[in-house]
């Protein structure tokens, strides 16, 4: 899209689509650029690639601040490469308080694979969007997806006990925890413990580390399964040495191999695709619902609830009823 409209854009689209089809990177990185600033050109970038989409498996890593999800997803990339697989990072980062861009950035992080025309490195701010991710991750997968990728892997922000919205995202969630940064009861009142699929503890090197596998995997049997229910798995890694990554991709392409002979990623993928019809939805909601309160019409209703005429839940009827927001 030119500064000056969308006219050049929109003939454009077709062409970064087709191009992005082909692996190109300078067209994969203009239409996640097009998701993160909620393009108009939106709706027509994703009923292109809408054929191409659900080809990709999808690796949510999530974990606390300093577990070493950099690190460990550089050393799974090299793994995935490799075994000949073509492979799309996002890494969401925290978001400059001033221009709202990544802080971080793919060029710092995983600069081994910057040359890989196989594997595309994308940084994305979270912009305050709690949960981990970014808010356009979502289509900014479906993009990688439709790019040709065997795997899309989502690096979290790396925030606590948010991190559990990558579940809702991921085919497979990695849970990383290390030893020395609290007990497994911290880490089950994080909430990670009942998102993983896979589980490692990385930098086994050092002291705990076995201590911290036998508490995860103590935790991980209590915990109720019906019959024929995936049973994460606890593995020990040193990510920044390379030890215990292939035994980690081992666990996860056996996930992947178990959804899809158990039917659960039919199910996790129109349950995802559910929450991103309902969060367009919602977002195109409050959009009429910033229209419908910029008039009079709602300061007065406020006004007349101060006033005890009518009560809030009646106020808001009121408000639906007369179709300013629904329309």
């Amino acid at each position: 899209m030119t500064p000056g409209g969308t006219r050049r854009g929109a003939h454009a689209v077709p062409d970064l689509v087709a191009r992005a089809r082909e692996g190109d990177p300078a067209a994969v990185a203009r239409l996640i650029s097009l998701v993160e600033d909620a393009s108009p050109l939106l709706r027509e970038v994703m009923s292109a690639l809408g054929p191409d989409a659900g080809r990709a498996h999808v690796l949510g890593i999530t974990g606390a601040p300093g577990v070493g999800k950099s690190t460990s997803t550089s050393a799974l990339v090299a793994a995935m490469r490799r075994a000949d697989k073509r492979v799309g990072v996002l890494a969401i980062d925290p978001s400059s308080p001033f221009s709202g861009g990544a802080l971080l950035g793919d060029r710092v992080r995983m600069g081994d694979h910057a040359l890989d025309r196989d594997v595309y490195i994308r940084s994305m701010g979270a912009r305050g969007h709690l949960g981990g991710l970014a808010w356009s991750t979502p289509q900014a997968v479906r993009v990688l997806d439709a790019a040709g990728c065997d795997v899309v892997v989502v690096e979290t922000v790396g925030v606590g006990q948010s991190e559990v919205e990558v579940a809702g995202l991921a085919d497979t969630t990695l849970v990383l925890l290390a030893p020395g940064m609290g007990d497994g009861i911290q880490a089950a009142k994080a909430g990670i413990l009942e998102i993983g699929d896979v589980y490692a503890v990385n930098k086994a090197d050092r002291e705990g580390a076995d201590r911290t596998r036998r508490e995860l995997r103590t935790m991980l049997a209590m915990a109720e399964r019906r019959d024929g229910a995936w049973r994460p798995p606890v593995l020990q890694t040193v990510a920044s040495t390379g030890q215990g990554i292939d035994e980690l991709l081992a666990e996860v392409d056996r996930h992947a191999a178990w959804l899809r002979a158990s039917g659960e990623l039919a199910r996790r993928r129109t349950l995802r695709a559910r929450r991103e019809v309902e969060a367009i939805a919602l977002a195109a909601l409050r959009e009429r619902w910033g229209r419908a309160g910029a008039g009079t019409d709602l300061d007065a209703l406020a006004g007349r609830v101060v006033a005890g005429e009518v009560d809030p839940y009646a106020a808001a009827d009121e408000l639906l009823a007369d179709g300013r927001v629904s329309g």
